[in-house]
């Protein structure tokens, strides 16, 4: 998230996005909504993940809209919410990173991109000082690419 100011040191290595998502098939059959306010109308994939499963937010600050959905299904973890919305199940909502390589292989299809609330930062933090030690700088070197890459 934000950071505060502090005296730790962060590398900032990305961001996640709270995205919407179902099948191409589900929006096919369905239609994709335009609006939170259409949630209403479809089938949804719900967890606790997230916030409480059955209101989910979008936009932020005095923009913020709480919609009520409707779980067709209530599910504990990220990959089984996107093996479900991938099997035509309903209206999923994730993080990007969780959703990136169903949306990138077609299995899934982000939806009411326009309302997602702002992506909140991922940053690597650490002790400021003028010594580094070596072992933490071997992960920050190690992890930092990496994350990064998982982000993008």
């Amino acid at each position: 998230g934000p950071l505060p100011d502090s005296s730790l040191m962060a590398i900032r290595v990305g961001a996640v996005r709270r995205v919407v998502c179902a099948s191409p098939e589900y929006f096919a059959a369905r239609g994709t909504p335009a609006t939170p306010a259409d949630l209403a109308g479809h089938d949804c994939i719900a967890s606790d993940m997230l916030g409480a499963p059955d209101i989910w937010r979008f936009g932020a600050g005095a923009a913020e809209t709480a919609v009520s959905i409707r779980a067709r299904l209530f599910v504990s973890t990220a990959e089984t919410a996107i093996d479900a919305a991938a099997a035509g199940i309903g209206i999923t909502r994730l993080l990007s990173y969780q959703t990136a390589r169903a949306v990138a292989d077609g299995r899934l299809r982000l939806a009411l991109e326009d309302f997602e609330p702002p992506p909140q930062p991922v940053n690597l933090l650490y002790a400021g000082g003028r010594r580094v030690p070596l072992k933490l700088r071997a992960f920050l070197d190690f992890a930092a690419p990496r994350l990064k890459a998982a982000l993008a």
